[in-house]
């Protein structure tokens, strides 16, 4: 938990030591080769509370894939959304920002809602340090799956931009709210999805 006069460049810097000390390797005494880096795997989901998994106290509903990956991973009991919203949310989740110093703020709409309106939110700025920039310096491939919402096609904020060398997903968070969406992206490409015209 992370006090709120904390500055950005001491969370980074945490952040970025943390993710350091997992990615560099360790010498042991006498020269023996590094360790292999670890691969990192983060799950988050929109709208799931924190006892509504079987590995945090969840009793009736059962979730053993998700319960199998905390056993053999690592659990985050004092980790929490930096926003009630969509955007600003995963914006201080990569930026590591608090919501009063973060650039999005919410989630201001590029287009509108008809089919042929733009799409995407505010994008990131370029050159914005994310958890994705820190990990590619540390030699990491890094690859985002899911709802993005942080800058639309061609934008600074696409994730391509942002640190990710692989993206799958919804990059507008108004696409994500319809349950048959006509496309995905893959990268920079449309991926159209022919069954749900």
């Amino acid at each position: 938990m992370m006090d709120s006069c904390h500055s950005r460049r001491d969370f980074l810097k945490s952040v970025g030591l943390g993710a350091a000390s997992l990615a560099l390797p360790r010498f042991a005494l006498g020269g023996v080769q590094p360790a292999r880096k670890p691969n990192i795997v983060f799950v988050l989901a929109d709208d799931l509370g924190y006892a509504e998994l079987g590995c945090y106290g969840q009793e009736k509903i059962e979730t053993p894939n998700l319960d199998r990956l905390a056993a053999q991973g690592m659990r985050f009991t004092q980790h929490y959304s930096g926003s009630p919203v969509c955007a600003p949310s995963r914006c201080t989740l990569l930026t590591g920002k608090h919501t009063g110093h973060a650039y999005i703020r919410d989630n201001y709409e590029i287009g509108g809602w008809g089919p042929d309106d733009p799409e995407g939110q505010l994008p990131l700025p370029e050159g914005t340090t994310t958890l994705g920039t820190l990990l590619q310096q540390q030699g990491y491939a890094t690859c985002a799956i899911g709802k993005w919402g942080l800058g639309g096609p061609d934008s600074t904020g696409h994730p391509n931009q942002q640190g990710f060398d692989h993206w799958y997903g919804y990059l507008c968070q108004r696409v994500a709210h319809n349950y048959y969406p006509t496309h995905l992206w893959r990268n920079d490409r449309k991926h159209v999805l022919e069954g749900n015209k």
